[in-house]
């Protein structure tokens, strides 16, 4: 091997060497886990179902929300004055909360304890009432508080899959 070939094969290799030994400090190192997940909440559990609904509701994300809500979901409260209950679907929830989303300031959702939990047998649907309390300021500078339990049934097709909200009954203090 010439001497010219012999130093260029040992340039490349120390280059390549000294190359895979550089770290950027400008392109850090992927971080393990789901980063998104940890700070919004995982919807495949529980826990992380309620985490990203606060999420939802604090940041004002429709789209956060609406991929909780479930294609056969039920929203039920109660009307004191008449004393009957009032129901509806996810399309006129979803436009509630698109209104409520717009015309606020601030939204903040704090969950409480859980009252409540009953599992399904099989890990595919668990019904929990839990307490929460939320204040909302609106852009007229109007504030508005409630606390109370929501019982909510949650819903996904497999053991893996995110939890979705199919039935939500309001229990506020209102």
């Amino acid at each position: 091997m010439p001497v010219k070939a012999f130093i260029a094969s040992l340039a490349m290799g120390l280059m390549v060497i000294t190359m895979a030994s550089c770290s950027n400090p400008f392109a850090p190192k992927m971080l393990e886990g789901d980063i998104l997940g940890d700070l919004l909440g995982n919807p495949a559990t529980i826990e992380g179902f309620y985490t990203r609904f606060q999420s939802a509701y604090q940041f004002r994300d429709t789209t956060m929300y609406g991929l909780l809500i479930h294609p056969d979901f039920i929203f039920t409260f109660r009307d004191q004055q008449q004393n009957v209950d009032i129901s509806w679907g996810r399309s006129e929830e979803m436009n509630s909360t698109t209104r409520l989303f717009e015309n606020s300031r601030d939204i903040q959702l704090q969950w409480n304890n859980i009252i409540d939990r009953i599992d399904a047998p099989g890990g595919l649907q668990t019904r929990i009432v839990r307490r929460f309390n939320l204040t909302v300021l609106l852009e007229g500078s109007d504030l508005f508080r409630t606390d109370g339990a929501a019982v909510f049934t949650l819903t996904r097709a497999d053991t893996t899959s995110s939890w979705q909200l199919i039935r939500w009954r309001d229990e506020s203090d209102l």
